[in-house]
C-alpha cells in the first residue's frame, strides 16, 4: 500500500508542472522517509485559477504549516492584510483582484521552502512600485530585511525620460544584480514573480507577450539555470516558447500526445527492467520516467535540423538513491543492461556544474534500438537540481543570509557580473555583456591548472580565456601557453581534460586587440577591453577635451557658458555615463561626437534659460525675433536653418534624417543646404577644412505630428529561416508603414542582413517599429544606416 502511495505521490507532483510528466515510477524498497518524498514532490504547480484571495491565503498558510510547523506566521498574516489593503482598488488584466498575484508568488516560494522574510517580501513586492507606500514605511511596519528584499525587486521609477526603453531595462538589470549580490533571495523572488506573470500572460496584448517571453529567455531563464533552479527554468522556457512560437508549441503538444501510449509502454518497460536489476544488486532506489520538456525538444530539433519524428531520445529515466556510492553502483548495473553510446557519459558528481548541479548522465541504446538518457543522483542532489542555490541558502537559522564557504565558491558567476557592473559605464553595453555571458552557458569544457585545480570554460575557449579566468594579471602578462606540456598557439581550442599552463612575463606590453576576436568568454573580452580603456583613458580624455574646444571655436560657440555641471548632468543622463571624464574619453575614442555633446549641452542651457526667464526677458525676446527672422521653412520638412534666408533645403540620402533626429546643415556648392544627422559618417569624417560649411539646423515644432513622411533605412541582422521576411513584412503592415525597397543578403557565417527602406513620420514611430522588429524570433540586431 505504501509502495503505491509513494508511486502516486511522485507521479502527481512531477506532473503538476504540466510538462514534466512521469510515465512510470517505482521504489525498489517500498519505504522512503518523509524528507525523501519531499525532495521529489515540492512541485511548482499552477495555482490561483478561479480561487479567491481568501482561498489562496488559506492554501499558503496550509503549505507553511506542512513545511514549517514552527514558523511564526504573524508577520505573514500582517503582510497579506497590508498588501490586500493597498492593492484593494487595483485589478489585473484578467479582471481578478491584484492581491492574487503576490499571493501566488508567495505560494510558489513557500513550495520551495523559502523562509518567512522571503514570503513576506513576496506578498509586499509590488506595494512600493504600484501603490503610494514607501520603503521607509515597509521597514517601519515589518523589518529592514524585508524592506531590502522589496527594494531589490522594485523597478526603478525615477529614470530620466530621455532614456530609451533598452537603457531603462539595463538600468533595472544593474540594480537587480547589485541587490542580488547582497541577498540572493532577491532573484528567487523575482523569478517567482516572472513565473506567475508568464502563467497569466494570456491576458496581455500580443506585443507584451512577445516582449516578456523574449526577456525571459534572454535574462531570467538563464539566471535560473546559472543558479541551478531547474524547476523554474524548464517552466519559464516552455511558457516562453508557447508565446514566441505558438504554432511550434501546440504542434509539439499535439504530436507528443498522439504517441503517448506507445511511449508510455516503452518507458514503463525500461523502468520495470531497471528496478528489477537494481533490486538484484541490492541497491535501494526510486526510478521514474519522464518526457523531456517541450523547449529542450524544440532546441534539439532546431540544432539538428530535424522534425519530431526524427528525434528519438524524447524521454529520460531518473534514478534516485541514498548515497554517492550507490550512484556509481547503479551506473555499473545500467551499463551491464544496455549498451552505452560512446562520448555521451558525463560525470557531474566528480565535477559539478557551477550552479551546484550534480548527477551522472549516460545515454544508452534500448533493446528495441531506441536511444534514451538515464540520470542517476542522490535525493539531496535531486533537491539541489530542482531548487539550486535556493536549496542551499541558510535562511532557516536565525535569518542568516550568508552561504557556507563551498556554496560561496559556486557564486563566481555573480561576482563576474558585479565586475562587469563596475567596469562597464554604458547601461546598454552592460546588458549586452550579461546577456552574452548568460547565453554562453551550455556546452562547456573542463580543464586543469598545473596544480590539478578544475576550471570550467565555455566550449571553444582558448588559453587566453583560461588565463583571465585564473586572474586578470595573469591574462594581462600572458605571452604564451602550454597544453599537456607542449607549447600551443593562443588560438588553440581547449579540450576536456587538458592541463593548461600559462606562460607570463613582466616585460609583456599587455593584451593585443586581436585577442578580442579569439576569446570565447565574456569575462575575458571585458577584461581585455577594460585594460585598453584604462591604458588609453588619459589620452582619450585629452583628445575629447581638445575636440570640444576646436568644435566650439569653429562654430563660434561660447563653450565656458555651456560647460557647467548642471548642463553636463543632462549629457551624462542621456548617454548613461558616470562622470564628465567618461564623456570626454568617449569623444576621444570615437564613441561620441563632439556635435552630439554640444547639442545636448545647448539644449540643457535653453531649458534652463526658459525656466529662469522673467516677464521682461520674454518681451525682449519676442521683439528680437520680430526684428530678425533668420529662418527658412522647407515646405516638406519643417526645417529651420539658422542665420540664412531663402535657400533650397534637401535631405541627405546617406543617413536619411527624420523628425526627432539631431541634425546639422551642410552648405553644398550650387545646391543649397543638405540636412544630415549629426551621427552621419560623412559628417563625422568631414575634413577639417570642410567643417566651416556646417551650419546649425533644427526641426520645427510638431514636425512629427504632421502628414509629411520621410525616407528611413534600417539594417536587420537575423538568422535566416523560412518565413523571416514574411514576419518582418507583417510588422510593417501592422504599423501601416510602406516599404519602398527591401534587400536580403546571406553571409558565410550563417547570418543574414535585410536592408529595408520605407517612409515614416518621425523618430518616435521609428523607435516603435524597431522594438516590434526586435521581438521577432531570429532577429539578432537592428541598426539605422548612417552613411
Amino acid at each position: 500500500m505504501q509502495d503505491e502511495l509513494i508511486k502516486n505521490t511522485l507521479k502527481e507532483d512531477l506532473e503538476k508542472a504540466g510538462i514534466d510528466t512521469d510515465i512510470g515510477s517505482s521504489d525498489t524498497e517500498g519505504s522512503l522517509d518523509k524528507e525523501k518524498i519531499k525532495a521529489v514532490s515540492n512541485g511548482l504547480e499552477e495555482i490561483g485559477d478561479g480561487k479567491t484571495p481568501e482561498q489562496l491565503y488559506a492554501d499558503l498558510m496550509g503549505m507553511i504549516a506542512i513545511n514549517y510547523p514552527n514558523m511564526e506566521t504573524d508577520m505573514i498574516e500582517k503582510a497579506y492584510l497590508y498588501a490586500k489593503e493597498h492593492h484593494k482598488d487595483q485589478k489585473r488584466r484578467s479582471g481578478e483582484p491584484y492581491i492574487i498575484h503576490p499571493l501566488c508568488v508567495a505560494i510558489i516560494l513557500a513550495g520551495m521552502d523559502m523562509d518567512r522574510d522571503t514570503i513576506v517580501a513576496a506578498l509586499l513586492h509590488d506595494v512600493v512600485e504600484d501603490t503610494g507606500v514607501t520603503l521607509e514605511e515597509v521597514e517601519a511596519e515589518f523589518s529592514k530585511d524585508v524592506a531590502r528584499l522589496v527594494d531589490g525587486v522594485t523597478k526603478l521609477t525615477n529614470l530620466n525620460y530621455d532614456m530609451s526603453k533598452l537603457e531603462i531595462q539595463a538600468e533595472n538589470l544593474r540594480k537587480m544584480f547589485v541587490a542580488m549580490a547582497k541577498d540572493i533571495r532577491v532573484i528567487v523572488i523575482k523569478l517567482a514573480d516572472r513565473l506567475h506573470n508568464l502563467r497569466t500572460l494570456q491576458y496581455q496584448k500580443r506585443e507584451k507577450q512577445i516582449e516578456k517571453a523574449t526577456e525571459t529567455l534572454d535574462i531570467y531563464s538563464p539566471i535560473a539555470d546559472r543558479l541551478g533552479i531547474s524547476k523554474m527554468k524548464v517552466e519559464l522556457d516552455d511558457l516562453s516558447l508557447k508565446y514566441l512560437e505558438p504554432e511550434v508549441y501546440y504542434d509539439l503538444v499535439e504530436k507528443i500526445s498522439l504517441k503517448r501510449e506507445e511511449r508510455d509502454a516503452v518507458i514503463s518497460g525500461i523502468v520495470r527492467e531497471v528496478k528489477s536489476h537494481l533490486v538484484d544488486a541490492g541497491i535501494k532506489a526510486t526510478v521514474v520516467g519522464r518526457v523531456k520538456h517541450f523547449f529542450s525538444i524544440y532546441k534539439k530539433m532546431k540544432k539538428q535540423e530535424k522534425n519530431l519524428d526524427q528525434i528519438y531520445d524524447l524521454f529520460a529515466v531518473r534514478i534516485l538513491v541514498d548515497n554517492v556510492k550507490d550512484c556509481y553502483g547503479a551506473l555499473g548495473v545500467i551499463h551491464e543492461m544496455y549498451k552505452p553510446i560512446p562520448g555521451r557519459f558525463k560525470d557531474y558528481i566528480a565535477m559539478p556544474k557551477p550552479n551546484m548541479y550534480q548527477s551522472l548522465h549516460t545515454t544508452l541504446i534500448g533493446k528495441d534500438g531506441t536511444p534514451f538518457e538515464i540520470q542517476i543522483r542522490t535525493f539531496d542532489m535531486h533537491r539541489i537540481a530542482e531548487y539550486g542555490i535556493a536549496a542551499h541558502w541558510n535562511y532557516k537559522e536565525k535569518g542568516s543570509t550568508k552561504a557556507n564557504e563551498a556554496e560561496t565558491q559556486k557564486m563566481n558567476w555573480l561576482r563576474q557580473v558585479l565586475e562587469l557592473n563596475q567596469e562597464t559605464e554604458s547601461n546598454t553595453e552592460f546588458m549586452n555583456l550579461v546577456k552574452e555571458d548568460l547565453n554562453i552557458m551550455g556546452d562547456e569544457v573542463f580543464c586543469f591548472t598545473p596544480k590539478g585545480e578544475v576550471k570550467q570554460l565555455p566550449a571553444g575557449s582558448t588559453p587566453i580565456d583560461f588565463a583571465y579566468m585564473v586572474h586578470t594579471a595573469v591574462g594581462n602578462k600572458m605571452v604564451g601557453a602550454k597544453v599537456n606540456g607542449k607549447l600551443v598557439p593562443l588560438t588553440y581550442e581547449i579540450q576536456n581534460g587538458d592541463q593548461v599552463d600559462i606562460v607570463t612575463s613582466q616585460n609583456s606590453k599587455g593584451p593585443s586587440m586581436d585577442w578580442l576576436n579569439i576569446v570565447k568568454s565574456t569575462q575575458a573580452k571585458n577584461k581585455i577591453q577594460a585594460w585598453f580603456k584604462s591604458e588609453n583613458k588619459e589620452n582619450n580624455i585629452n583628445r575629447g577635451r581638445d575636440a570640444l574646444t576646436t568644435y566650439c571655436k569653429a562654430k563660434n560657440i561660447n563653450f565656458p557658458e555651456l560647460n557647467k555641471p548642471e548642463y553636463q548632468e543632462a549629457v551624462l543622463r542621456r548617454y548613461a555615463l558616470k562622470d564628465w571624464d567618461g564623456i570626454l574619453a568617449a569623444i576621444g575614442h570615437g564613441a561620441l561626437k563632439e556635435s552630439q555633446v554640444i547639442n545636448k549641452l545647448s539644449e540643457a542651457k535653453r531649458k534652463d534659460d526658459v525656466a529662469n526667464m522673467t516677464d521682461e526677458d520674454v518681451l525682449l525676446k519676442a521683439q528680437e525675433e520680430y526684428n530678425d527672422k533668420p529662418v527658412r521653412k522647407n515646405k516638406n520638412g519643417g526645417i529651420t536653418i539658422h542665420g540664412i534666408r531663402d535657400v533650397a533645403v534637401k535631405y541627405a540620402h546617406c543617413c536619411n534624417p527624420v523628425p526627432g533626429d539631431e541634425i546639422v546643415g551642410f552648405v553644398t556648392r550650387g545646391r543649397g543646404i543638405t540636412v544630415h544627422r549629426t551621427d552621419c559618417i560623412n559628417m563625422i569624417n568631414l575634413p577639417n577644412d570642410e567643417k566651416s560649411r556646417m551650419i546649425e539646423a533644427t526641426w520645427q515644432e510638431n514636425s512629427e505630428s504632421g502628414h509629411d513622411t520621410y525616407s528611413a533605412e534600417i539594417r536587420i541582422y537575423c538568422s535566416p529561416r523560412l518565413g523571416m521576411v514574411v514576419d518582418i513584412s507583417r510588422v510593417f503592415t501592422e504599423e501601416q508603414i510602406d516599404i519602398t525597397s527591401i534587400n536580403l543578403k546571406n553571409a558565410k557565417n550563417g547570418t543574414g542582413t535585410l536592408t529595408a527602406t520605407f517612409d515614416i513620420h518621425g523618430k518616435d514611430e521609428l523607435k516603435k517599429l524597431i522594438e516590434k522588429l526586435r521581438a521577432i524570433p531570429g532577429v539578432l540586431d537592428i541598426e539605422r544606416t548612417a552613411g
